[in-house]
């Protein structure tokens, strides 16, 4: 079920001293950053390591958001998924499996993170302390949950050139998911039904 709690979805180390920002104005540059996407688009690598650096897990796929609250996640062969949200609910679909599982969608951006890019970022600064590092055309935002009870220790957001590059949760076992963006397109027309799902015949439902 972390497919569904993270999408349901984020370092760049250099040379030349980053400047760091008051906690404010970097929430502001995310906010305005985040907001400039209505709809995005594009390919996705996911790895996840443990917290000695062993690698857990390597996906890769297509991703498809639209504000408020929409995504699409499908996850290539062969561990294939598709993870759908229309705003509402949730679906997660396991083709191997032939098994769907429905949820609410959980509208907490620290428990669901693909929601920082398509969802409300108004309520960034109630959620998070937010800090960023600018070099040149990149800026890494680190995100730190200020409740306890969320999916994610720390969340860090880097943009190249104004657009979502990269992506990375560490978790308070020191679990690292890092998720690398690519071809991304915003604010281009996306399909009707996109973000709706229809239960294939004769899949086992789970309703949670």
């Amino acid at each position: 079920m972390q497919l569904i709690r993270l999408f349901s979805l984020f370092a760049l180390l250099l040379v030349l001293a980053p400047v760091q920002a008051d906690e404010n104005a970097s929430t502001k540059r995310l906010t305005s950053l985040l907001s400039q996407a209505d709809t995005l688009t594009g390919r996705f690598s996911q790895l996840s390591l443990d917290a000695s650096g062993t690698q857990l897990q390597e996906t890769s796929g297509e991703l498809a958001l639209k504000r408020p609250g929409q995504f699409r996640w499908h996850t290539d062969e062969p561990m294939e998924q598709l993870l759908v949200s229309n705003g509402e609910k949730v679906w997660l679909y396991d083709p191997d499996l032939q098994q769907v599982t429905i949820q609410q969608l959980d509208q907490r951006l620290t428990h669901t993170p693909a929601l920082l890019l398509s969802g409300d970022v108004s309520t960034i600064s109630e959620n998070f302390e937010v800090s960023h590092k600018e070099v040149g055309d990149v800026i890494d935002f680190t995100l730190r949950p200020k409740a306890r009870d969320t999916l994610f220790d720390s969340l860090r957001l880097s943009f190249r050139g104004g657009v979502i590059n990269d992506m990375q949760l560490i978790d308070s076992v020191g679990q690292r998911t890092n998720i690398l963006f690519m071809g991304v397109k915003m604010n281009e027309p996306l399909k009707s039904g996109l973000f709706q799902f229809e239960i294939p015949e004769g899949a086992d439902v789970i309703s949670e």
